[in-house]
């Protein structure tokens, strides 16, 4: 019997009819967005390994492809282009993480896209060494006070709250003395400053903490757990940003199949029908990995193995765009209007293919560096020895920083 003559089990014909219940109560094409996610959250659609009651069904997370292709299908609303930080990263982290409180507070508007997340991770002295960040906390009373400097936070500027990670110990050794916690963006304290991209847009932001105050209840976790938690968010991210499963030959590929399908025959050489099938095959490639990894996840937490599409799609996308633009000719050197906007979303498609090629210059270094994915996956994939590291064992205080 092949695979899609197999009946379907119990768990995914109950997805597939609250679905269609959910489609079939609130049509996308009649209710407003924030309805139908609202809808969705409350039926364990948003996220289908969550807990019940928190957007989620306990199920596998494979299901939840299901949800999103039946959704966008009917043309619902996707949670993910309206809220990317917030739904492939801080909502993981909150459900792991978080009091039973946070869940209750956070969750709903967040998938719904109400209250809009960013992610406060990455210093102007600690990029791809994380666990070296410099940005303190010290507790005072029942409040954190936060002095630090964060940079390439996507979305700050539309964002309602914030994942931040800080030092709270800085005797302890640099992963140990880290904390989380959940930030008001709007707080007294709080500045945030567009970062302008050579497509024009800011959609990066550095923020500044001074003397900004955050409760101790909006601790992720406990205080040193930050290490920990970033890592849920960070494989998190790899999978929001590299393991997408799209349809086959769809998304960057496909623009440079229909720009194939538009050259004149004496430019359609050997040559360059080549290099299309090489990104062909590459792509295939990756989202049949992907859809390898994605059902070897038996659980909601993904492991480090979300590095290698992260890893492979950046590389992908950057090839793919540079080979469209070259197809363009001297048309690939047009661009349009470099007026500085501050866009309201992220991680979404854009328009034009120009623009497509300067913006995913910035898929190798966001969500951790190629050469980072590359350590991760000969470290705790393949098992090979891991770079020599002087400062394990020291106090943070006592590690040398430029």
């Amino acid at each position: 019997m092949s695979v899609n003559t197999l009946p379907a089990s119990a768990d995914e014909k109950h997805v597939i009819d609250l679905v269609e219940e959910l489609l079939r109560d609130l049509p996308p094409a009649s209710t407003d967005a924030v309805t139908f996610l609202g809808a969705q959250f409350d039926r364990g659609l948003a996220w289908v390994n969550f807990p019940v009651g928190h957007g989620g069904l306990a199920l596998s997370p494979k299901y939840q492809r299901i949800v999103n292709e039946r959704v966008a299908a009917a043309g619902g609303p996707n949670a993910y282009y309206r809220n990317p930080i917030g739904y492939g990263m801080c909502g993981p982290t909150v459900v792991e993480w978080g009091t039973d409180e946070q869940k209750k507070r956070y969750l709903r508007p967040l998938f719904t896209g109400e209250e809009v997340w960013c992610q406060l991770f990455s210093e102007p002295g600690s990029g791809s060494d994380f666990a070296g960040l410099s940005g303190k906390a010290v507790r005072d009373g029942e409040e954190w006070i936060v002095n630090a400097q964060k940079v390439w936070t996507t979305l700050a500027h539309v964002s309602k709250f914030g994942l931040l990670v800080v030092r709270t110990d800085p005797e302890a050794v640099k992963h140990a003395g880290l904390t989380a916690m959940v930030v008001d963006m709007h707080a007294p304290g709080v500045e945030t400053r567009p970062l302008r991209q050579m497509t024009g847009e800011a959609e990066f932001n550095e923020v500044f903490f001074t003397d900004a105050r955050v409760p101790v209840a909006e601790t992720l976790g406990k205080p040193g757990d930050g290490w920990r938690v970033s890592l849920t968010t960070l494989m998190n991210e790899r999978v929001a940003i590299g393991g997408v499963i799209p349809p086959k030959a769809s998304g960057p590929i496909r623009e440079a199949l229909k720009l194939w399908e538009k050259l004149s025959p004496d430019r359609k050489t050997e040559a360059t029908r080549d290099d299309l099938m090489r990104l062909y095959i590459r792509a295939e490639v990756l989202r049949l990995t992907n859809i390898r990894a994605g059902q070897m996840r038996k659980v909601g937490a993904p492991g480090p193995e979300g590095s290698i599409g992260k890893m492979a799609s950046a590389d992908l996308n950057k090839d793919t765009y540079a080979f469209c633009v070259g197809l363009m000719g001297a048309d690939g050197m047009l661009y349009g209007d470099y007026s500085m906007v501050r866009p309201n979303t992220a991680m979404g498609p854009t328009d034009g293919l120009q623009k497509s090629f300067l913006r995913s210059r910035a898929n190798s270094i966001e969500g951790g560096t190629s050469e980072v994915m590359r350590n991760i996956l000969g470290e705790r994939v393949l098992g090979l020895p891991g770079d020599a590291r002087v400062d394990r064992d020291k106090p943070w205080s006592q590690v040398p920083r430029n």
